[in-house]
């Protein structure tokens, strides 16, 4: 058996979990630089607060909603996030998480005999010790609990916030009510086309008339999701990796850039968080990536991304040498672009590799005192708090530079903004 436990509405339940004055009133959350609505509360939702539109367009109609604004705070919801799945854990050891809202959990040899109770139990102990509401889907497959939980998070009167496919009349009634747009793993796209071949539900999308269709359009994947619809399970939970594959620190300017000292400050910036993370989970890198974006709205240009990559001779995870090359690569990406205004810039390192198991070049390497150094300077950030050893071209104050008028207390990661509590 497995389940998808989904939080509901995540970064709004957040910002509501230390502010439960704000429970039953709309409220939103907003993207980096104050810029679209990327979460909305139920009653913002019934007011027709539109997701993912600017701010600036609904303003009025927040105003006229009495509809409270919250900037994105991605430390406290990373946190809680955590929180949850420590939680989920705790119900079962079998869990892969699938985003920071959402997770599976396998329940092969947990000794369970009332799903729905179970699953009342795992929703409870979630609300109660962190504030955050949840959904959870049960059925014999991971397509098929994606679907129990939409169930339960449009019926919560009716399911309690708990729906189980647990027979074959109540997997036929739920795929019958899917729409093809709502299947796990159906995208845009395919979605037209299989609209232009009278599959509408996921019912459609499982009759044997379409399977051809479906291995032509959507190759062994799309067999599979058939396969897991029809109630065989085909996909087990994925092993969680520690090790990212890519990192990148991209982030959009309050106002557009084009002086190359502030460009260089970004830069340098994006790639010291992308050294530290590499060291975090203990990976070098071998390819450095620097992207700058225009306007398209402002210039007329065929070409408004800008990108140039570097593969070194040997793995780093050196800040001073993933910095140094950044920068030198911004150099050439501006040369020949003067005058122009950019609104966006990043940094993305690959061609990850485990630092034990790095490999060294016969006549080039990195200097040996890099590793010191990094182990101090991470040593010295930890125990003071937040990045405050940079590079001489950082900005001291702070790291990144957006517009947050709304932001939120960092209740659980930062010690200076805990919350308090007046007793009398």
């Amino acid at each position: 058996m497995y389940a998808l436990v989904d939080c509901n509405n995540f970064y709004a339940s957040c910002e509501r979990a230390f502010l439960p004055k704000l429970i039953g009133k709309p409220i939103v959350v907003l993207s980096n630089n104050d810029g679209c609505i990327i979460s909305r509360s139920d009653e913002a939702k019934a007011s027709g607060i539109p997701m993912g539109a600017p701010e600036f367009q609904v303003r009025e109609m927040l105003k006229k909603n009495n509809v409270t604004v919250f900037s994105s705070n991605y430390p406290l919801y990373g946190d809680l996030s955590n929180r949850v799945m420590k939680i989920l854990e705790q119900f079962s050891p079998n869990i892969e998480i699938y985003s920071i809202d959402e997770a599976f959990m396998n329940f092969d040899g947990v000794p369970v005999t009332d799903f729905h109770d179970y699953g009342l139990q795992i929703k409870s102990r979630v609300l109660q010790w962190l504030g955050i509401p949840v959904s959870i889907g049960f059925a014999e497959t991971k397509a098929l609990s994606k679907v129990a939980n939409k169930i339960a998070r449009k019926f919560p009167e009716r399911t309690k916030g708990v729906y189980r496919i647990d027979t074959e009349e109540s997997r036929i009634k739920a795929l019958k009510w899917t729409q093809i747009e709502d299947v796990w793993g159906i995208g845009y796209r395919t979605t037209k086309k299989a609209k232009l071949r009278n599959i509408k539900t996921a019912y459609d999308f499982t009759l044997p008339e379409h399977e051809s269709w479906i291995r032509k359009e959507m190759g062994i994947t799309g067999l599979r999701l058939k396969q897991e619809l029809e109630g065989k399970s085909v996909l087990t939970l994925e092993p969680l990796s520690e090790q990212k594959k890519t990192i990148a620190i991209t982030r959009s300017f309050p106002k557009q850039i084009s002086d190359f000292d502030l460009l260089k400050e970004r830069v340098s910036t994006f790639a010291s968080v992308c050294a530290e993370k590499l060291r975090r989970q203990k990976s070098c890198c071998q390819t450095i990536i620097v992207m700058l974006v225009i306007d398209n709205h402002k210039y007329q240009s065929d070409k408004y991304y800008f990108n140039h990559a570097v593969t070194l001779p040997f793995g780093t995870n050196s800040t001073l040498t993933i910095a140094n090359t950044a920068v030198n690569i911004l150099k050439k990406l501006c040369e020949g672009h003067e005058g122009l205004k950019f609104k966006k810039a990043g940094v993305i390192v690959s061609g990850l590799t485990s630092e034990n198991l790095k490999q060294f070049h016969l006549f080039e390497d990195e200097n040996p005192k890099h590793l010191q150094l990094m182990q101090t300077i991470d040593s010295l950030n930890a125990k003071i708090g937040g990045r405050k050893i940079k590079l001489g071209n950082q900005n001291l104050e702070k790291t990144w530079d957006m517009n947050q008028n709304h932001l939120s207390q960092r209740y659980t990661t930062s010690f200076n903004e805990i919350l308090e509590i007046k007793c009398q």
